[in-house]
């Protein structure tokens, strides 16, 4: 089961409760890395008035964690829903969470820590029972008007996180919501720290080396067509656009809401940037490109002869790692 599209100008409310140590939290935990602001136990007489709040401050997707101690949801539990929904100008779901008598006893165990409900007679592992029990009592109502259960007895949290996402993430409405960033770089003037993947495009024939091309930046028509007709660089392209097609929706399905590729070539002006433009327009969707070194020549030492630059240049085009900008300055330092 998985949640609408909701227009832009539609309020997404979601109500998540269900049983203590089913996993309430990790859910609240999750649709806030999905960008909903989330209040917790907060008492049920105030949730009308905290989504209009919400609302005027240009929040649409809201949840809120309730938990058997707020009482006053457990009666009118029907009626709250039909307020907050407002006659259909918002969108209420309620996510519960449930689990085994077995699977609860034995995170309760583990954490030490005590029922909400348990009896203060009772000790161990039959007061954690006997508030389980009372729990599902007074929870069968809100369960019964859930619109998703999800039961976590098998599930880790990473289980019942990836669960979440794919009910409340972008990918719910079939589309993507992961935001790609294609970064073009220069080898020499080192690698993007943020990057998650990078690769080097230095295999591909140089446009540097080209005199009529060799001043001209990557995002020239000019350099776009000597780049792309290399007889490695369509093939390339094919491959990464199919890495991304793997690795993008499994990246979005652990809850990653960006990710940053890094195309490197010596000094980022010609190749990186022909291919990152391309590849970017091979993937679509939300992808946007930066060009980090497009417009730097020989910025670190600009006073360089051409002689000594072409001679740094093959020196870079033939290393695998980026080199210092230059001795002295690393001694300096």
């Amino acid at each position: 089961m998985t949640t609408d599209s909701v227009e832009p100008s539609r309020t997404l409310v979601v109500i998540v409760t269900g049983l203590s140590g089913a996993g309430r939290s990790t859910a609240l935990h999750a649709l806030e890395d999905l960008g909903f602001f989330c209040i917790d136990s907060l008492p049920t007489a105030l949730a009308h008035e905290a989504v209009k709040l919400c609302e005027h401050g240009g929040m649409r997707r809201i949840a809120l964690g309730i938990d058997v101690r707020v009482r006053a949801f457990l009666g009118p539990v029907g009626q709250l829903l039909r307020d907050l929904a407002a006659e259909g100008e918002r969108k209420v779901d309620v996510l519960f969470v449930d689990a085994s008598d077995e699977a609860l006893l034995r995170r309760f165990s583990e954490t030490r820590r005590p029922h909400a409900l348990s009896s203060r007679s009772a000790d161990g592992a039959f007061a954690v029972l006997d508030g389980v029990r009372l729990e599902r009592e007074r929870l069968a109502p809100v369960r019964a008007a859930a619109t998703l259960i999800l039961d976590t007895t098998d599930l880790s949290v990473h289980d019942l996180r990836r669960s979440v996402i794919g009910h409340f993430g972008p990918s719910s409405a079939g589309e993507s919501g992961m935001r790609v960033r294609i970064v073009s770089f220069g080898f020499k003037y080192g690698t993007p720290v943020d990057a998650d993947f990078v690769f080097d495009v230095r295999f591909i024939e140089n446009p540097y080396f080209v005199p009529a091309l060799k001043a001209l930046p990557g995002t020239r028509s000019e350099v776009r067509d000597f780049v792309l007709s290399r007889a490695d660089a369509v093939p390339m392209l094919e491959k990464l656009k199919d890495l991304a097609g793997f690795v993008l929706p499994r990246c979005e399905r652990e809850g990653k809401s960006y990710l940053t590729m890094a195309i490197g070539c010596t000094g980022g002006r010609h190749r990186s940037v022909v291919i990152a433009e391309e590849l970017a327009s091979r993937l679509g969707g939300q992808v946007r490109v930066f060009h980090r070194d497009v417009h730097k020549t020989d910025v670190l030492n600009p006073s360089m002869p051409p002689e000594q630059a072409v001679q740094n240049e093959l020196a870079a085009e033939l290393s695998p790692l980026p080199q210092p900008a230059s001795t002295a300055k690393l001694e300096s330092t």
